[in-house]
């Protein structure tokens, strides 16, 4: 088994306020992976003075949308220059099916795969109520819930066809979000669990026919 199959390669989906900065952040910290944010990752391109910095810097000062070719060529970069990590997350794409299939390729060329799609499971009206509360404490104008309605709406329509696409891979998790921070994080760590066992030579498979029952 090579290195590339030993990484472990997530795509953790959850609409705003569900917490999924959280456990990424604890991903991070407690797995040694490496979480590719495709916002971070354009920033940092543009920063660099590289020439597909340069190619993305045109694209935003157009105020055009980044290709998904070069978003991939961003994800296979950041691979290429951690060769050492444990795994990557992915946030904020794929979003569409397409960039599925194009994630789902790159990765393929690379000996690598999609491991399992995390999906903090919540309760859209419960997390109103969330952003309201904070609202009236903070007061801040980026948070209030009028554009929170529209955000979380806009999540559910864009990550509503990705769910049948991974199902039918057998690697949708889904982990109830409405839980306290360790409860989730520990609902994660045991699909993780099934990950590195499913990715021993003895046990290849075991996790793709555990979440295609």
């Amino acid at each position: 088994m090579s290195m590339t199959d030993r990484k472990l390669n997530l795509i953790l989906f959850g609409p705003p306020a569900a917490g999924k900065g959280t456990q990424a952040k604890r991903l991070v910290a407690d797995h040694a992976l490496i979480q590719l944010s495709t916002g971070d990752m354009l920033r940092a391109a543009v920063a660099s003075g590289s020439e597909l910095g340069e190619r993305v810097k045109l694209i935003m000062q157009r105020g055009d949308l980044v290709s998904d070719d070069i978003v991939i060529a961003l994800i296979e970069d950041q691979i290429n220059q951690n060769p050492d990590a444990a795994g990557f997350i992915y946030d904020g794409f794929p979003r569409t099916v397409p960039q599925a299939e194009a994630l789902d390729a790159a990765l393929a060329s690379r000996g690598m795969a999609i491991d399992s799609v995390i999906r903090l499971v919540v309760d859209d009206t419960a997390l109103m109520d969330r952003i309201k509360t904070r609202f009236a404490e903070q007061g801040r104008k980026d948070d209030n819930p009028e554009s929170f309605a529209i955000r979380l709406g806009n999540y559910n329509k864009q990550t509503a066809p990705l769910l049948p696409y991974y199902v039918a891979q057998g690697k949708l998790a889904e982990v109830d979000g409405m839980q306290s921070i360790e409860s989730v994080s520990t609902q994660v760590g045991d699909v993780l669990k099934m990950i590195k066992a499913a990715k021993s030579p003895q046990k290849k498979g075991f996790f793709a026919r555990l979440f295609s029952r």
